[in-house]
């Protein structure tokens, strides 16, 4: 099946079995469908579940990209690339490493809700379509991308009565906006049923509402509170009160807009100055930030419980659930309505302030409690918070006076937030911007240049890397006296040497940086860490050792395990420059071990970089080819690559040099393709030594592939697990047509197995684990 990130439906989906064959005729027509319509027409919906349902057209992936909380045109690319997966760590265009990634997929890109970043979507997919020719776009927005080859289709409101036309009760179901109704009906109230009596009411309220998905769902909630006819009455009344209005305005629109009016007037006062509220955060938040956030100035905190129950039970507010936390969230029209009544009120300054102040203090305390064991849990936790970071960035970017948040905002989570995979370029972009904005000196400007510096040296960007440490980027002293700043010059300068490849400079700069005495206890240990890079590349175990041990001292008491497996990795690389093979091993499956949960791609990459070496030293070359390719993969994946740290590439052009002349291009390239096609867990799996090497890193031997079975003895055999193969089967072997005769036994095949280490192993060994036999099977099987 091919690979999604699209989710099951929550609630079912009614009707549209014309329209999605329509939209799946037209995807087989142009390579970009879009389909338009009012806000609550069921456009994104609708464009799920085509998706869904034409997976197996696109074996490299259907994928939705939400846009609605995306609020910047200019991070559209990245949160493309995101989605995909794609961690974008190079220096190189975005909308370019997209392209080179997309260039040969047959994947269908799902991009929803597109209107309010129309030109910048148009851009990107009339560049994405020139660029890669399996690609196919389904978008949704409010208007057309109008770029050439679209096809836009209006999604049509669901079918609704007529009322002057009575039908029998079997008929009803024909009627889309009915089951629909009564479907969320049943939701709301169990005991509801379609009945003659209601029937005609309902049928109204579907017509009343033009048939638009949202707004009948809105209405079904009501039965609460209201019978059918209350609400249908209701509704009819509100519709007179806007007759006055605008008559340019599409009647649908009015039409929902009315429905969610009166949805406003039925919640209670202090609901309604909620919903506004809520409407400053961006995608979705949890309990504590609506109490920080929106509580006071007539809302009371102990509240706040109850008041969010009552929006959810009247289908204002959404849930979502993560792991054991529960989100919430707005419908984008829901929260545009509450945007608008937020600024009615002259509220909308001072509650986004409040919602950035909430989330800086949220990055103060992960960055407090980033030694310790809750390190997962910030993680997980801020990569939910991503929309509400970096709209609260943006405030402080588009808000006079505001400049100087914005810096000390986008300088706090560097280490834990802009170093995640995919972050690089987005975390050099809010910096850049700050720094452009708060020019005036002070210690967050300071800061921030040393950390644009190492993120553009991280992308290979060494001319801007050094531009920001020069004394000119500096320009006056202030911020740069203290022990904290001196510390960060110190490893920001070192940072730059090691990577450059210039080691000698490096350990004098990190030495440097640990003698200010810094009291910031996360800068020392990336500090040690990086020392012991620098020496163990330089050859000195002893210091090495030193190193490791301070920063276990540090880490292990605290429960922290990120600097710990970059430790262990680091340390595992002196190991193997001394010659120890074994406990250099070791120390990089220790790495990889503490890493689980923790999403460091980039550091299990550097770990089967350094398990390739190893192999490669105790001539298991076949294995170093596997793992090379594994974390070529994950480079790739990435958009970079090895190569700016100058003096581990080094290491890996050896590795790739010793096993391309032991195995020869012909299994060098076998294997190292058959190490890029595992997948991540695989591929740990693969180099902590608890699956045997890929079977297909080996040449073809002849035309006719392995049996399942066969495979299975492979697997077996590769790891050593002779008793379970022959109590597992006692099928006697039977000659394979096309394969290379078997010189032991006349009449027999030999089919040759991957392992580890022993290369190829002969049919026989099969025959007898398969038979169970203590001797090979006789010629005439």
């Amino acid at each position: 099946m091919a690979a999604t990130n699209l989710t099951a439906d929550v609630t079912s989906f009614v009707g549209r079995r014309r329209e999605l064959a329509q939209v799946k005729q037209y995807l087989s027509a142009s390579r970009l469908v879009t389909l338009t319509g009012v806000g609550g027409v069921g456009k994104s919906r609708l464009a799920v579940r085509t998706a869904a349902g034409v997976r197996r057209a696109f074996p490299d992936g259907t994928w939705l990209v939400e846009l609605a909380q995306l609020q910047d045109p200019g991070l559209l690319v990245q949160t493309v690339a995101s989605t995909l997966g794609l961690r974008d760590q190079s220096a190189r265009p975005p909308l370019v490493v997209l392209a080179e990634y997309l260039a040969n997929r047959r994947l269908l890109l799902v991009l929803d809700n597109c209107e309010h970043l129309l030109a910048s979507c148009g851009q990107l997919v009339h560049a994405l379509l020139a660029a890669c020719p399996k690609l196919c776009v389904l978008a949704t927005s409010r208007e057309p991308l109008g770029i050439s080859g679209e096809i836009a289709w209006p999604v049509p409101a669901l079918s609704v009565p007529d009322l002057a036309e009575r039908r029998p009760k079997r008929e009803w179901s024909r009627y889309e906006a009915v089951t629909l109704f009564a479907d969320r009906a049943v939701a709301t109230v169990p005991e509801f049923r379609l009945t003659a009596d209601n029937y005609v009411a309902v049928a109204g309220i579907c017509r009343q509402l033009d048939g638009i998905p949202l707004a009948i769902e809105l209405a079904a909630v009501r039965l609460r509170v209201l019978t059918p006819q209350q609400i249908l009455d209701r509704l009819t009344d509100r519709y007179a009160l806007l007759t006055g209005g605008s008559r340019d305005k599409a009647s649908r629109h009015q039409t929902l807009r009315s429905c969610i009016e009166w949805s406003f007037e039925l919640c209670s006062a202090d609901e309604r100055l909620l919903w506004s509220r809520l409407s400053v955060f961006t995608g979705s938040f949890d309990l504590d930030a609506v109490e920080g956030v929106c509580s006071g100035d007539g809302l009371i905190k102990d509240d706040m419980l109850e008041l969010v129950a009552g929006l959810v039970d009247k289908s204002i507010v959404a849930t979502d659930k993560h792991d054991a936390d529960l989100r919430y969230r707005l419908l984008d029209t829901i929260r545009d309505f509450g945007l608008q009544e937020l600024r009615a009120r002259g509220e909308e300054t001072r509650l986004r302030r409040r919602h950035r102040d909430w989330y800086d203090e949220l990055l103060l305390r992960a960055e407090r409690e980033w030694i310790s064991p809750r390190q997962e849990y910030w993680l997980g936790r801020l990569n939910r918070e991503h929309p509400n970071i970096r709209s609260a960035l943006q405030f402080c970017l588009t808000e006079p006076g505001e400049a100087e948040s914005a810096l000390r905002m986008a300088v706090c989570p560097w280490r834990f937030y802009w170093w995640s995979p995919g972050r690089f370029s987005e975390g050099r972009r809010w910096l850049d911007q700050a720094l452009a904005q708060a020019t005036q000196p002070s210690v967050h400007r300071a800061w921030a240049l040393l950390f644009n510096s190492q993120l553009a040296v991280v992308q290979g960007d060494f001319d801007t890397g050094r531009a920001l440490l020069a004394p000119k980027a500096r320009r006056s002293r202030s911020g740069w006296g203290d022990a904290d700043s001196l510390g960060r010059l110190g490893y920001a300068t070192a940072h730059l040497a090691l990577w450059a490849g210039d080691v000698p400079a490096s350990i004098v700069a990190y030495e440097q940086a640990l003698a200010a005495g810094s009291s910031d206890l996360s800068l020392r240990v990336d500090t040690l860490h990086a020392l012991l890079v620098a020496v163990a590349v330089a050859g000195d175990a002893q210091r090495a050792r030193t190193c490791h041990q301070e920063v276990l001292s540090i880490t292990e008491p605290n429960g922290e395990r990120r600097h710990r497996s970059h430790s262990r990795w680091a340390f595992g690389l002196s190991a193997w420059q001394q010659g120890d093979l074994r406990r250099a091993a070791e120390l990089q499956h220790q790495s990889l071990r503490l890493k689980h949960g923790l999403n460091d791609v980039q550091g299990t990459a550097f770990c089967l970089e350094a398990l390739a070496c190893v192999a490669a030293a105790d001539h298991r070359e076949r294995r170093a080819a596997t793992l090379l390719g594994a974390a070529e993969m994950l480079w790739r994946s990435m958009g970079t690559s090895l190569a700016p740290l100058r003096p581990v590439f080094d290491y890996h052009q050896d590795c790739v040099r010793r096993a391309r002349r032991a195995l020869g291009e012909k299994n060098y390239q076998a294997a190292f393709h058959a190490g890029g096609r595992l997948t991540l867990d695989e591929m740990v799996a693969y180099a902590l030594e608890e699956r045997p090497e890929p079977t297909s890193a080996l040449p073809a031997q002849g035309p006719t592939p392995l049996t399942a079975r066969e495979q299975q003895v492979a697997e077996l055999i590769a790891r050593g697990e002779q008793q379970e193969i022959a109590h597992g089967a006692r099928a006697r072997h039977q000659p394979a047509h096309g394969r290379e005769p078997c010189g032991a036994h006349p009449g027999q095949t030999r089919c040759h197995l991957a392992h580890p280490d022993h290369g190829l192993v002969p049919r026989t060994a099969v025959c007898v684990a398969v038979t169970g036999d203590g001797d090979a099977p006789p010629s005439s099987q």
